[in-house]
């Protein structure tokens, strides 16, 4: 399934000035990652684990440049300890999650994390958006960029798994 937000999303990345997009590699962001591939003003950073991203991101604004990081809600849990350096330094960070754990998720092992992620991102001082609906993910997205780069701030959008779209065992084996 493509989701019908990423073009939208990509436009305001492009709108706000981002010139680097770290991920780790997902099926939901996957058309959001080749738009921002093919766009000439970005340049794309496969990580290897979500952790990096935030020293990505560090390093990118100490150089001038803006940075979004794109990941699932399973790789937050990786970032608990990295995102004290966030409020601590306090650099903008804008974190995209694609959401897994949610109504119909065929992987017990991505529930707890995506049930927790909200509150995990909050008690550590991410201000949380959450995109229920396809329609609200660049909206909220746009506000998180303002908030992110005009506070120094760190801001998250959720992309809800009925978005991007459930996953199936079948589809998992076929990938």
């Amino acid at each position: 399934m493509q989701p019908d937000w990423s073009t939208e999303v990509h436009r305001e990345l492009a709108a706000a000035g981002v010139r680097v997009v770290g991920y780790v590699p997902d099926a939901g962001h996957k058309r959001l990652i080749e738009l921002c591939q093919a766009d000439g003003n970005m340049r794309t950073v496969p990580l290897t684990t979500e952790e990096e991203g935030i020293g990505l991101a560090a390093g990118a604004w100490l150089g001038g440049e803006k940075t979004v990081l794109l990941m699932q809600s399973s790789g937050v849990g990786n970032l608990v300890n990295v995102l004290g350096m966030v409020k601590v330094c306090r650099f903008p960070l804008l974190l995209i999650v694609t959401m897994r754990g949610e109504q119909g998720e065929f992987n017990p092992w991505q529930v707890p994390m995506g049930q927790s992620t909200a509150r995990v991102l909050e008690t550590i001082g991410v201000a949380v958006r959450q995109a229920g609906e396809s329609q609200t993910v660049a909206p909220h997205v746009h506000t998180a960029l303002r908030l992110a780069f005009e506070a120094n701030g760190a801001e998250a959008v959720l992309i809800a798994q009925r978005v991007i779209g459930i996953k199936s065992f079948q589809e998992q084996a076929n990938q």
